[in-house]
């Protein structure tokens, strides 16, 4: 470890923020230059950070402690997710239990993969309930992780997949299905990988993005209550 550079960059206050930010945009300019889904800018960003803490033998906490300003634009950031709920908020009353239905079984749906996921792989239970909220919010998932003891570093890793995997492989998969429905394709977005996918609905139209929206909020709540009711039917 460079103990030099680290006790240099603790006391950098915006270098985790700016390296962030930094390679984020390389990873959006990609994305528009070549239009290739796998260049997610969020996962580009993720392997440039990596590459440049290994290469600098910089540790994770002394970028963590520069880069956790950008985490005051988390709470603006969601906010602005309700000007197309808004926009559509006659169609969303419209559907509206259509949707939650939808929304519920996409919840069991999580737990009955991860499920499956523990039993092929042999899971302890620190393992199982690490991942049982990985398609809702960090904080939320964070808070379930924290109440049923599993381990943070792991529910973050399963947030992140997630969130990840929908929005890259999310809209070939409609496609794939032919899922042409707008409120379909915001549902199955954000009910499966919560911020991250509801950007990519933003990207596919309003009623998407609205329908998502809401999807990251009704998930969320769902998913708190149906974790415990799961693990003390299934795993007492």
């Amino acid at each position: 470890m460079n103990t030099n550079l680290n006790e240099i960059l603790q006391h950098s206050t915006y270098f985790g923020a700016f390296i962030s930010i930094f390679f984020y945009w390389i990873g959006y300019y990609l994305q528009k230059k070549l239009k290739k889904p796998f260049l997610n800018p969020l996962l580009v960003a993720l392997v440039l950070i990596i590459a440049l803490l290994r290469f600098l033998q910089v540790d994770y906490e002394t970028y963590q402690l520069s880069a956790k300003y950008i985490t005051y634009f988390l709470t603006p950031a969601t906010v602005c997710l309700a000007v197309p709920l808004y926009k559509q908020l006659t169609l969303l009353k419209k559907n509206l239990t259509a949707i939650l239905i939808a929304i519920l079984a996409g919840c069991i749906s999580h737990l009955i993969v991860v499920a499956g996921l523990s039993f092929l792989f042999h899971w302890n239970r620190d393992f199982l309930f690490s991942f049982l909220p990985k398609s809702v919010t960090t904080p939320i998932a964070l808070g379930i992780c924290n109440e049923t003891g599993g381990m943070e570093e792991l529910t973050i890793i399963g947030v992140t997949v997630a969130g990840l995997t929908g929005s890259i492989l999310g809209p070939a998969l409609l496609k794939l299905f032919h899922i042409k429905n707008p409120i379909a394709q915001g549902l199955a977005l954000g009910t499966a990988s919560h911020a991250i996918g509801t950007s990519k609905a933003v990207e596919l139209g309003d009623i998407q993005a609205a329908v998502s929206s809401v999807a990251i909020v009704i998930t969320g709540i769902m998913t708190v209550i149906l974790v415990p009711v799961y693990i003390r039917l299934f795993l007492p």
